[in-house]
């Protein structure tokens, strides 16, 4: 049982349905997702594969963050969710405070690499090398952590899916081994030729809008995005005064070693992870108010997933849901979005519908929400973020 509770201070997001937390939970209240045609992202498959795109331009993006337009967009938009979650937070003298900023992503700067290697393979003394500089994901965290002004700490995760998940608990250890005060933690991943190329050769993409939890289900749709929460130790958390809420009251990372991109069918990483987190948190399963499913809506994760909650809760099932069908597969920024959707479920009593769901899943006995549910009672909320390599991860965070 975790002893020393970490606090949740702040949060901040931009997604296909919001530039920030107040626009987003107003697209998750009025049924709005942010799935469809592409329009500043390019590709051969622009009239085929519907994605979830942020809907500013880079320039729009840059104006916001002071950033030059140059820069990835993958640090565009972690610069806007990140400034807003320390913004929520209102930590004062934050600068006297060890500080940590632990950022995930899958695809680094590659949305400019891409474009590098466009012209420069069309003519070797092409291509401007500025684009391929910040490639590696370690130096996006490394822009948005200059920006920010963090400097006592700051590292990069990438573990696909699981990434940012994965951030905020590391972030949380950190916190609890007095090693920091403070830490921004979440991930990003801005739409890639790379990745949307690689997950249509996987034949996981929906070329209608995702149905996760469905019997008819087709497959995913890539989104992008960011979400960033600001963690605290108690100490810090006394001091504020907008007092924190919520708590990261357990974390578990497993992995089934099953196969690169598929889940085990029995789903057993997906089980490890929820079950280790329900123990370090000291709760039970009949104690967990909703799920945030990882849901992503492919035929194998959804049933594995699905398959692993059935083990874990029969026969009393929280509500749960997948938010996937609002923003699309975020990839490394998916844990960190669906954190703070987590969070805000805590603060207003909210639990969210499962969009375009209309036949149960034949193999199990339970159905995700559709309708959105205001005035609800939410004291714990389990985030689910599985990712390729069986690399798996639970979040559970609980009311005050």
């Amino acid at each position: 049982m975790m002893s020393q509770p970490v606090f949740v201070a702040g949060a901040g997001i931009i997604s296909a349905i919001g530039n920030n937390v107040a626009e987003c939970l107003n697209a998750l209240e009025n049924n709005r997702a942010g799935i469809g045609a592409m329009h500043h992202f390019n590709s051969l498959h622009k009239e085929r594969l519907p994605v979830a795109e942020v809907k500013l331009s880079n320039d729009e993006l840059a104006t916001i963050t002071g950033l030059p337009n140059t820069k990835s967009r993958t640090a565009l938009l972690s610069l806007v969710a990140a400034k807003e979650a320390l913004a929520d937070a209102g930590i004062p003298n934050l600068s006297a405070l060890r500080t940590g900023f632990i950022s995930a992503n899958s695809v680094g700067g590659m949305d400019k690499t891409e474009g590098f290697f466009t012209d420069f393979f069309a003519d070797n003394s092409k291509g401007k090398l500025r684009n391929v500089v910040h490639h590696e994901c370690g130096s996006v965290t490394e822009l948005v952590a200059d920006q920010l002004g963090i400097k006592d700490y700051i590292t990069t995760i990438s573990t696909a899916c699981s990434s940012s998940a994965n951030a905020i608990f590391f972030g949380a250890r950190l916190i609890k081994n007095d090693v920091l005060d403070v830490v921004v933690a979440g991930g990003v991943d801005a739409l890639t030729k790379f990745t949307l190329n690689g997950f249509n050769t996987l034949m996981i993409l929906d070329e209608q809008l995702c149905q996760p939890f469905d019997e008819n289900r087709r497959g995913l749709n890539l989104g992008e995005g960011a979400g960033y929460i600001v963690l605290v130790s108690e100490k810090v958390a006394a001091r504020l005064a907008k007092k924190p809420t919520v708590t990261l009251s357990g974390y578990c990372n497993a992995n089934d070693a099953f196969h690169q991109t598929a889940s085990s069918p029995e789903g057993t990483g997906s089980f490890l992870a929820m079950s280790g987190a329900l123990k370090k948190s000291g709760l039970q399963p009949s104690d967990i108010d909703y799920i945030n499913l990882h849901g992503t809506g492919t035929q194998n994760n959804d049933i594995a997933e699905g398959t692993a909650i059935k083990r874990l809760f029969d026969p009393q099932y929280p509500k749960m849901s997948s938010t996937k069908a609002f923003t699309g597969h975020t990839l490394g920024a998916s844990g960190g979005i669906e954190a703070v959707f987590a969070v805000l479920s805590l603060q207003h009593g909210i639990i969210y519908p499962n969009l375009r769901w209309q036949t149960p899943m034949k193999e199990l006995p339970f159905i995700p929400v559709t309708t959105f549910i205001k005035n609800t009672p939410v004291k714990h909320v389990l985030s689910n973020s599985f990712g390729f390599g069986g690399n798996c991860s639970s979040l559970i965070f609980s009311k005050v």
